[in-house]
């Protein structure tokens, strides 16, 4: 894998506008909005009021109450039916729009992207990010970088090398943030409500999950959905994997360097999301 190098990646867009709009997303997602300066991106959740997730996303204020939320592809209906829930009585409104992306990883965005908006991500502290807009202009993009183009297996590698997790394999409704380390650059602790503040918030302060995202290394190839056994006991299942590195939900006390069975393939525990360790 090269030390940069750049992949179209499905990525869907909720632009957020009107009078309202930063009053009425600062009460319902977990990034404080009141510290992102016109211009600043940044990553947040929506949750469920009993504190599991909705959708992460990327954020972008553009304009004084307007705001791109970027989600991995096939899940901006979910954000932005999970928003219109909320909208009573509030001057705001909630537009998906298509868009083509491309993931950049290795260097930092050049001062001017022509038309196109960058949105930084977490990818173990090595510069990253998404780049969203018009398929044209995003190709253009993609064509004045000149750096190496992987496929979709080729990225997913990367990815889970870096132990980011993808909404729809890793992390779905049933998580709760910490478990995949989502509160590390996604959540804060010191701005008012939101929506599911209460769990995150007491899990922070007394309490710990039961479940964390590991990566697993093995000698062959892993399966994606298969069980996960430590001592004879089944301790998780495999989210993602490509080759022989996966992640793995696994039950909080399999810790990295534990020697488990994914499936019928032996393999080695390793720290796995960014944070969750």
């Amino acid at each position: 894998m090269p030390t940069a190098f750049c992949s179209p990646v499905a990525r869907d867009l909720v632009v957020v506008h009107g009078p309202d709009a930063t009053k009425f997303l600062q009460s319902l997602v977990s990034q404080d909005l009141d510290a992102m300066a016109v211009g600043a991106t940044g990553r947040s959740l929506l949750l469920q009021p009993q504190g599991k997730l909705i959708v992460d996303f990327s954020l972008g204020h553009l304009e004084d109450d307007v705001w791109w939320c970027v989600t991995e592809g096939g899940f901006g209906n979910t954000l932005a039916e999970g928003l219109r829930r909320f909208k009573i009585r509030v001057k705001v409104e909630i537009e998906p729009r298509a868009v083509a992306a491309l993931a950049v990883r290795g260097e930092e965005p050049p001062a001017d992207t022509d038309g196109v908006e960058t949105f930084s991500v977490a990818w173990r502290g090595v510069p990253a990010y998404d780049a969203i807009g018009p398929g044209e202009a995003v190709d253009a993009l993609r064509d004045r970088l000149g750096l190496p183009v992987v496929d979709t297996a080729g990225y997913e590698r990367a990815r889970i090398e870096a132990g980011i997790p993808r909404m729809g394999a890793d992390i779905d409704e049933r998580t709760i943030p910490q478990e995949a380390g989502l509160e590390q650059d996604a959540v804060s602790f010191t701005k008012g409500c939101f929506v599911g503040q209460e769990l995150v918030c007491r899990i922070d302060t007394r309490g710990h999950v039961n479940r964390l995202l590991r990566r697993l290394r093995a000698a062959g190839p892993i399966e994606a959905g298969v069980e996960v056994s430590y001592d004879g006991k089944v301790v998780g299942v495999v989210t993602s994997a490509v080759g022989e590195v996966a992640l793995a939900m696994l039950r909080r006390e399999v810790e990295p360097g534990a020697e488990v069975h994914a499936g019928a393939v032996a393999a080695v525990v390793e720290p796995g999301a960014i944070g969750a360790d």
